[in-house]
């Protein structure tokens, strides 16, 4: 995290643990606020790739598994990057500003995903770096977050993915459960400026806000243990408009393609409530109540408290096991209840 930015959080209340915002003193309010009230939330525990130069466009176009020529400074993406097998390294939005295109992701996979990528630069001219401090970024959500960044921006972007560009700043609208959601970057004043300005309506809180907020709204994230586990389907990216199935080859393409036009989805990414006092991490098993131990029905993607104290987490499973009773970690584990999310699945795979 930048010094200059570090400082701005600091002086609004922000507690550190190291160089990691934790939360602003009192994570349990935070959790409540993120769902059901207006907060701000700082991004730079969010990794950043920037890729750039002449060829970036056409670069990029050929190795990830969306169309990037859609993505221009009004309209950004989800989109994956995935092995030969079409087992995603990573999901992640895509970005277009100043000339450069920006993958934001959580943090774990941006330095092996910048390796990967610069296996196959050979002669083209560009040039991918970790960018995490090149820019100030922050969350806003919230029954009223739109009507804040109308009075103090005069826009806001009206539908999923569209960036809308005022005063320095970039600000796109993300996927939310229920309320509107927005993620904004740009240069340190005026994000400070605008962080003053919605901060009188709006209550700051840590990453795990932002994070709980994502798995309500049903947004994969890829992590070193489910690293080349999912094809992007089976995290709903085509529910998300993050497949484009007519761009041409990239990485896993004819596995991607087969799967929408002559298979069946056999797997998928739904919602799930978990009881219990242990966070479920990424990659831990799901199963059907008194199933097979060696045989998990599903595994965790991503999970954060909620606050009715259950653990709001995303899980990939087995579609003919998820209207049976599940547990999480054993046959005999805590409860996992299936919610729905907020979007509506294909009805192809």
């Amino acid at each position: 995290m930048r010094d200059d930015w570090k400082k701005h959080l600091l002086n609004i209340g922000a507690e550190f643990e190291g160089d990691r915002l934790r939360d602003y003193g009192n994570a349990e309010r935070e959790r409540s606020m993120a769902v059901n009230g207006d907060v701000i939330c700082d991004l730079s525990h969010r990794g950043l790739l920037e890729v750039r130069g002449k060829d970036a466009q056409a670069f990029l176009q050929a190795q990830l598994g969306n169309d990037v020529r859609e993505v221009s400074d009004t309209r950004s993406q989800l989109s994956s990057y995935c092995n030969p097998k079409g087992r995603a390294y990573a999901v992640f939005r895509v970005f277009h500003d100043r000339d450069v295109y920006l993958l934001e992701m959580n943090p774990e996979p941006v330095e092996p995903v910048r390796k990967r990528l610069t296996m196959f630069v050979m002669r083209a001219e560009v040039v991918i770096e970790n960018a995490e401090d090149s820019r100030i970024r922050f969350g806003l959500s919230g029954p009223s977050a739109a009507q804040q960044l109308e009075e103090n921006l005069g826009a806001f972007p009206a539908g999923i993915d569209e960036v809308v560009k005022r005063k320095d700043l970039s600000i796109v609208r993300v996927p939310g459960m229920v309320h509107p959601r927005f993620e904004i970057a740009g240069e340190i004043d005026a994000c400070s400026a605008l962080w003053n300005d919605l901060n009188v309506h709006s209550a700051p809180v840590g990453p795990e806000g932002w994070r709980l907020l994502d798995i309500l709204a049903g947004i994969p994230a890829i992590y070193p243990e489910t690293s080349e586990s999912f094809v992007p389907q089976m995290v709903n990216l085509h529910a998300l408009d993050g497949i484009s199935f007519n761009k041409g080859c990239y990485p896993g393409q004819e596995v991607v393609a087969r799967m929408h036009y002559l298979g069946k989805l056999k797997r998928r990414m739904y919602r799930l409530a978990i009881e219990g006092q242990e966070r479920p991490p990424p990659g831990s098993p799901v199963y059907r109540a008194g199933g097979d131990p060696g045989q998990p029905d599903g595994e965790i993607v991503d999970a954060a408290l909620h606050p009715d104290e259950l653990y709001a987490a995303l899980a990939v499973m087995q579609v003919a096991s998820a209207d049976q009773p599940l547990r999480w970690g054993a046959p005999d584990g805590p409860e996992a209840h299936v919610i729905p999310l907020p979007y509506t699945m294909p009805g192809s795979a």
